[in-house]
């Protein structure tokens, strides 16, 4: 190491501890011990453009231990990126471009947004699996063409690896043989509350070995050579790596290698003892401009070998008009994922009756032809959630270009793969039931805090599974995925309806979730593909003088249009069925619509076989929702919705006695 690469490595050490200390909040400890791993990297080996941070060929950096995040803005600027010192001095402030952990387009610079320890580790294996997803793509169309050639770095610590969802993300990368994906461990034995002596004492070489990864060892974690030489051997093996820094967390503090320097400011004493070591003079935020200087001219000299020919490649595809690239092109660059869906060339008998998993079984495989960048699959359910994509295969090593994932009975890290597919603008999906939505919860925020188009399609949607028993009937879940910030969640009621939010979901970039019964169901009167946009909308006009109203999703729209027709013929109550597919469009609508739709004096009532949490918005008194409030039971259908008393004659009767209780007068 020379000594403007140690002075370099100071430098990023004194910026991030001077942020730290303006916004008295952050963690010192990794800062001191992982900043020449950082370097070594962004100086070295990290192909980008500080220029261009969306260069479609960058090499991807997950920070997936974002607690870091002040030593990764630090490194940041000292590459030359667009921050200038006021944004660094605006740490952890709202509205800053230096938030307390990434986030996705805020920082340029940060490929993804990281804070939920072991997510990050998903999201890596989800970059490197679209990596070699493309790759091959464009090797099949060109032959030999290195457009997409990329790495993908995670930068982890031992809570990334505690958390369950990385050990399942890292056993899918090692079947898959996801050999470009390179874990940078900062393995310093401290978490927050103690030494992991505690808490995680295994052996993680043997634990990688187990898995079939490259390992690599890095004893001292303060030598820059050491890392750098580590990331060049691990560039070139034919299996994922790991390598493990062995480093001390808060290195040069008064606390130095303990838990107290780990998610707190150093103290003023602390932190004037540690700048004397490092040898640091100036006043917080004034950098020596020659240590900027030596970084940015090495990563430019490095770069123009790298971008220059990659630069060749791209001029010469995009004279070539190959419509497959263009297309991926203005995918990567765009964000412009075209498809031609169109709901009326799909063709419905009038005798159409099945269950709606197979439905969309087959819409699903209706839109699968239409573009390369439509893939995804299960959590070892795509038989039962019927999700694959028939006319495509398996995606594996030796199979790359598959459509169909497998992603084993492992919920957690599906999620987050699918966040890090979804990264590389492709249209993905992941499927299991909907009582295991729980699993993926972590995944799912993280889909909606970045707007990622990721669909989530949860099949076994109701107590309707009854056999299976309370683990598997899902009760408070449709409620959990409502209450996601921008997110979308649709509960289509048959066949129309699943048309209409896929074409809704093909055509907006956002994160959804796709709820589907295993119910076989009738085409429903007056049901509308085109209508599904407005999230709720009329299926049953009232005849002559509106008594009242029914809202319904799902299974009960055909429910709550039984009793709609029973009620009129048997006791003239004249009602108005409303079909609501997903709640948060229709209150992104005018509130004119709205009061149209339901008008406030009208009695309104609510059928959904799930929790009544949410319905209050909509329903006229608490009563007047029919729902699942408590968890099921085992038993066929028919028993438990009468044990529940959710038979349609139960919630008939029951409507029938709120509106005459309400001296709502019969036409009879």
């Amino acid at each position: 190491m020379s000594k403007y690469d140690n002075m370099v490595i100071n430098s990023i050490k004194s910026l991030g501890l001077d942020m730290i200390n303006k916004a008295s909040s952050g963690h010192p400890g990794i800062v001191l011990g992982f900043a020449p791993t950082l370097y070594a990297l962004y100086k070295d080996h990290l192909n980008f453009i500080p220029t261009n941070p969306k260069w479609i060929n960058r090499d991807r950096v997950v920070l997936s231990c974002g607690h870091g995040s002040a030593l990764l803005y630090s490194v940041l600027y000292h590459a030359g990126f667009d921050l200038d010192i006021e944004d660094l001095k605006a740490f952890r402030q709202i509205h800053s471009e230096t938030p307390g952990h990434p986030e996705y387009r805020v920082t340029p610079g940060v490929d993804v947004s990281t804070g939920p320890l072991g997510q990050g580790v998903a999201m890596a294996v989800g970059m490197a699996l679209s990596e070699r997803y493309l790759e091959n793509i464009v090797k099949k169309v060109t032959n030999e063409s290195k457009l997409i050639d990329y790495y993908t770095y995670c930068l982890c610590g031992d809570g990334d690896l505690m958390e369950g969802i990385s050990y399942e993300a890292l056993s899918f990368a090692s079947t898959q043989n996801l050999n470009k994906l390179i874990l940078l461990y900062d393995h310093n034995e401290v978490s927050l509350d103690s030494s992991t002596i505690d808490t995680f004492d295994e052996d993680i070489e043997i634990r990688f070995e187990a898995l079939n990864f490259d390992i690599i060892r890095v004893k001292n974690g303060n030598n820059y050579d050491d890392i750098s030489s580590a990331i060049k051997d691990a560039k070139k093996s034919n299996r994922p790596s790991i390598i493990i820094i062995d480093t001390t967390i808060g290195k040069d503090s008064l606390n130095e290698g303990t838990n107290l320097v780990h998610g707190k400011p150093l103290s003023m004493e602390d932190l004037k003892n540690v700048k004397e070591k490092l040898k640091i003079t100036t006043e917080p935020f004034e950098l020596n401009s020659n240590n900027i200087s030596y970084m940015q001219n090495y990563i430019n000299n490095r770069m123009q070998k790298v971008y220059k020919p990659w630069q060749s490649i791209y001029n010469q595809i995009k004279d070539s008009n190959n419509p497959i690239l263009n297309e991926l092109i203005n995918l990567l660059e765009k964000n412009e994922f075209v498809i031609d869906f169109d709901d009326t060339k799909f063709k419905i008998s009038d005798e159409y009756n099945e269950e709606l998993r197979e439905s969309n079984h087959k819409i699903m495989n209706f839109i699968s032809p239409k573009s390369l960048f439509f893939l995804g699959g299960s959590a070892d359910l795509s038989s039962s959630c019927k999700t694959s994509l028939d006319k495509s295969s398996i995606q594996t090593s030796k199979n790359p270009l598959g459509k169909n994932i497998y992603f084993g009975v492992r919920e957690h890290a599906m999620g987050g793969i699918l966040n890090g597919l979804a990264l590389s603008n492709l249209k993905v999906f992941g499927s299991t039931f909907l009582s295991f939505s729980d699993y993926l919860k972590p995944a799912m925020r993280l889909s909606a805090l970045m707007n990622l188009p990721v669909t989530y399609i949860f099949t076994h949607d109701s107590i309707y599974v009854g056999e299976d028993g309370p683990t598997h009937e899902p009760v408070e879940q449709l409620a959990m995925l409502r209450s996601i910030p921008n997110f979308l969640t649709f509960r289509p009621a048959d066949i129309n309806e699943i048309l209409g939010s896929w074409e809704y979901i093909l055509k907006n970039n956002m994160p959804s979730a796709l709820v589907i019964s295993k119910e076989k169901r009738n085409k429903c009167k007056n049901t509308n593909a085109k209508f599904v946009k407005y999230g709720a909308y009329m299926i049953r006009k009232e005849k002559y003088h509106l008594d009242g109203i029914i809202i319904a999703t799902g299974s009960e729209v055909e429910t709550a249009l039984n009793i709609a027709k029973n009620l009129y013929l048997e006791d003239g109550l004249d009602l108005r069925v409303v079909s609501m597919p997903c709640m948060e469009l229709f209150l992104s609508q005018n509130p004119i619509y709205e009061e149209q739709l339901l008008p406030k004096d009208i009695p309104t009532f609510v059928i959904e076989a799930s929790s009544t949490l949410i319905w209050n918005r909509f329903a006229t008194k608490e009563e007047y929702i029919f729902g699942i409030d408590k968890f099921g039971l085992s038993g066929n259908k028919e028993e438990v919705c009468k044990y529940f008393k959710f038979t349609e004659k139960d919630i008939s009767l029951k409507i029938k006695e709120y509106l005459q209780k309400d001296d709502i007068v019969s036409l009879n």
